[in-house]
């Protein structure tokens, strides 16, 4: 058997009920919950009972996807299962930072909270969006971009979808464009044009905060979003240049896979990460773990490789 890489989900999976399963059958899980509702009371409430807007807020979604996320992988450690590389989307960056142990499980869910925070502030300021364009090569989706003034590629997510963020209105002419090129631009339900230059404020505030925070040499490899290579340099200003710089998480994988990595395991809600994973190589093999009946999925299939 080849390598085992842990992958963390970002934002648009959140849903009422997750990590639940969790919190009542992991003592491990049930820690972590208890460590965020400390620093941020109401926290596992909202992850297991808050409604869909409130958890589609930016600055609830990453506190609660983060916790959610921890709970999921520190569980699967528990039983024997152990990466050996780690990577988030998004949000899911500062859950794998924090799991490879480069900042405490307190330091990384007061910096997600703020992060949520910030990014927040940012998407209200502007009236942004964000849509998945479909069937078309990331060249195609670039040029198409640079005919609109406030058009961004920002995630390049696998081969034919790649995410971009836009002002709301330039997003139906753009979309026209990719219909037109023979592509499909899907909506996000999401709010703000994240991974942008409107993220800047946040980018800027994100690192000064930074500033208060020691940030160590992650104990397994971590890959950067902004990089899609290994940690190396300035932890902090890869950290806070994600915010407003693309997600090249096709780049990772295949950095992953070319690495050893023949399994990943998605560890939080939602199966986004390993829909794209198979899409970039469906030949390695994808596990999700968001329930606490996963884990011992997982520990099964992988005792039989």
């Amino acid at each position: 058997m080849g390598k085992i890489a842990f992958v963390f989900p970002g934002q648009g999976a959140q849903h009422a009920g997750m990590g639940l399963s969790l919190c009542e059958n992991s003592e491990t899980a049930k820690t972590v919950f208890s460590a965020v509702d400390a620093i941020r009371p109401g926290t596992s409430e909202m992850c297991f009972n808050g409604d869909e807007k409130e958890l589609a807020q930016t600055s609830n979604t990453q506190p609660c996807m983060f916790a959610c996320e921890l709970a999921a992988a520190l569980s699967l450690v528990d039983v024997g299962v152990k990466p050996n590389m780690v990577a988030g989307f998004s949000l899911g960056e500062v859950a794998a930072l924090t799991f490879s142990k480069a900042v405490s499980v307190e330091d990384g869910f007061a910096l997600v909270v703020r992060r949520g925070e910030l990014m927040q502030e940012d998407a209200e300021k502007v009236d942004s969006a964000m849509a998945a364009v479909l069937k078309l090569d990331s060249q195609t989706v670039q040029e198409l971009a640079s005919q609109f003034s406030n058009v961004y590629p920002v995630n390049f997510n696998s081969p034919g979808q790649i995410t971009v963020a836009c002002l709301k209105e330039e997003l139906a002419p753009f979309s026209a464009k990719v219909k037109e090129a023979g592509g499909r631009a899907i909506p996000l339900k999401v709010r703000g044009g994240f991974h942008s230059v409107f993220m800047k404020d946040a980018s800027v505030a994100f690192a000064d905060l930074l500033k208060q925070y020691d940030v160590a040499a992650p104990e397994i490899p971590l890959y950067s979003n902004y990089t899609a290579k290994p940690y190396e340099g300035e932890y902090k200003a890869l950290l806070s240049e994600q915010i407003c710089n693309p997600v090249r998480w096709e780049d990772i994988v295949r950095d992953m896979i070319a690495s050893g990595v023949d399994t990943f395991v998605e560890v939080g809600p939602g199966n986004v990460l390993s829909g794209l994973i198979k899409k970039i190589d469906p030949h390695v093999r994808t596990f999700q773990v968001e329930e606490y009946e996963d884990i011992a999925v997982v520990v099964k299939e992988l005792k039989t490789c």
